[in-house]
């Protein structure tokens, strides 16, 4: 969060959930990566307007995870989900990879703002279906997306959406929407604090089994 009005001009606040794939360790140490990487490049890159500044950090913690990945047979095809939101003064702006999520409300409109890069969602997507209208034999924790397994990395790049008085951002890995409705997050949202919610949702994910891990700002 930025502390001082002349950076929230210019820059704004980020926030970022990244969720680690591969062996725990890799996982563990490409989100790491990320999340350490992305903010710090992000607010270096003046000369470069909020879009294009959080496009590069994320391309370059891309080549750092990946660099990482073929240094050692251990962290090979390690990767992370990269989803960060921007707050600006103009409006709010998301940077997506992957299928952790980030969502906005509105009054009682629940929206997610990002695509998830997962088989489901682009089997979904192309045969112009609901997710739940996928064939259950798909795997619903394939992601098509990430940071590190490759060199180079496509983006989502999305916004600036409005971002008024009252509005709520969710950002989220998939270890609570995949326990969570967003009929239930909605709700949640709606009806308690900010802190009070990621409490509620993280004991409703863990109260579901908890399979995954569970990162909810």
């Amino acid at each position: 969060v930025t502390r001082d009005v002349s950076t929230w001009a210019t820059r704004g606040h980020l926030l970022m959930v990244a969720d680690g794939m591969g062996a725990h360790a890799a996982g563990e140490l490409a989100s790491k990566i990320a999340v350490d990487n992305i903010p710090h490049t992000y607010f270096k890159l003046h000369d470069l307007y909020p879009p294009a500044a959080i496009r590069q950090a994320i391309r370059d913690a891309n080549a750092a995870i990946h660099a990482k990945g073929q240094s050692s047979i251990g962290f090979q095809g390690m990767g992370t989900t990269c989803s960060c939101l921007v707050l600006l003064p103009q409006g709010a702006l998301i940077a997506h990879v992957g299928d952790s999520r980030v969502y906005r409300l509105h009054g009682e409109v629940l929206e997610q703002l990002t695509f998830d890069h997962s088989l489901v969602w682009e089997m979904a997507a192309a045969g112009k279906m609901n997710e739940e209208e996928v064939p259950a034999c798909i795997p619903k924790n394939v992601i098509t997306r990430s940071l590190g397994p490759h060199a180079t990395v496509h983006i989502d790049l999305e916004g600036p959406y409005s971002a008024q008085t009252g509005d709520v951002f969710l950002l989220c890995s998939d270890g609570l929407s995949g326990q969570v409705t967003d009929e239930e997050l909605g709700a949640i949202l709606h009806c308690l604090t900010p802190d009070e919610a990621v409490e509620t949702l993280v004991d409703l994910a863990n109260f579901r089994g908890g399979p995954d891990n569970i990162s909810v700002i």
